[in-house]
């Protein structure tokens, strides 16, 4: 992984928020690449329960201040980072006062999900990759974790589809144990083709449940990861049924060589060395 570069696009991280399979992961994976001599990046949205004081994020005013439009409105877009201690590894938190400043990350607290989630979906996966043109930084590889994530692989491949930045970039998406019951906003197939996307791409999205939000990703992937020893039969189903290079569940204990091997042979067709 020596060089290579990584960016890690997640809807949770340790230790920004709590421990589970995704931010665990999230963390985990660039630290070994990390360890590795790879150059990573990692991006999340800054939820409100994210303890800015204590994290110590700070607003980045050179990539903030840019409009993203999401459903014909337009949203501020403000990106702040943080250090996590004793690893060198930075985090950019992708922020907007409308979306991420209400102190949970996607349910309230009668554990519904917020009506807003498709939209905060779409502005995070925008502005992920806005701010990597600002920074400039073309990644071999972007590996996306969570389903507020998983727009990216979509807009990546159809909204900034001739973007030369990431013209070599291969996408590889974790796929994981069930994000949420019941739907997104019934609208938010209209929301996306509202950004010129065409119907075929975003036909998952009629009905926006955890299975099609996730289909949607694995379609604009090169590559798939399982990320929990158990996902949905019809994911499991519909992954062995693509011509993609997948991975099967890997421990925490046991990922590291396994993603490596995975990222090197199968994802950038280069040999292990």
């Amino acid at each position: 992984m020596k060089d290579k570069r990584i960016l890690y696009v997640s809807s949770e991280v340790i230790p920004y928020l709590p421990e589970t399979e995704i931010s665990s992961m999230s963390f985990e994976a660039p630290r070994m690449v990390n360890s590795q001599g790879g150059q990573i990046r990692i991006f999340m949205p800054r939820f409100g329960n994210i303890n800015e004081r204590r994290h110590q994020l700070h607003e980045v005013i050179r990539l903030s201040g840019m409009n993203l439009v999401i459903n014909d409105l337009d949203m501020p877009l403000i990106i702040k980072v943080a250090s996590i201690p004793k690893e060198r590894m930075q985090v950019y938190f992708i922020d907007n006062e409308d979306y991420f400043k209400r102190k949970a990350t996607f349910t309230d607290e009668d554990g519904n999900l917020f009506e807003d989630n498709d939209e905060r979906a779409i502005f995070f996966a925008k502005g992920v990759i806005e701010t990597v043109k600002k920074l400039n930084w073309s990644p071999d590889i972007i590996h996306v974790h969570g389903w507020l994530a998983s727009l990216l692989p979509l807009y990546l491949r159809n909204y900034y589809g001739n973007e030369p930045l990431f013209k070599n970039s291969k996408i590889v998406t974790s796929v994981y144990s069930k994000g949420f019951e019941e739907t997104l906003d019934e609208e938010m197939q209209k929301k996306v083709l509202f950004d010129g996307l065409e119907d075929d791409t975003v036909a998952h999205l009629a009905t926006p449940d955890y299975v099609n939000i996730m289909k949607t990703a694995i379609d604009n992937s090169d590559a798939v990861i399982q990320g929990s020893e158990e996902i949905p039969e019809e994911l499991k189903t519909y992954i062995a049924g693509l011509d993609k290079p997948s991975l099967e569940f890997k421990s925490k204990e046991e990922f590291g060589q396994a993603y490596q091997d995975f990222y090197t042979r199968e994802v950038l067709n280069e040999e292990v060395e």
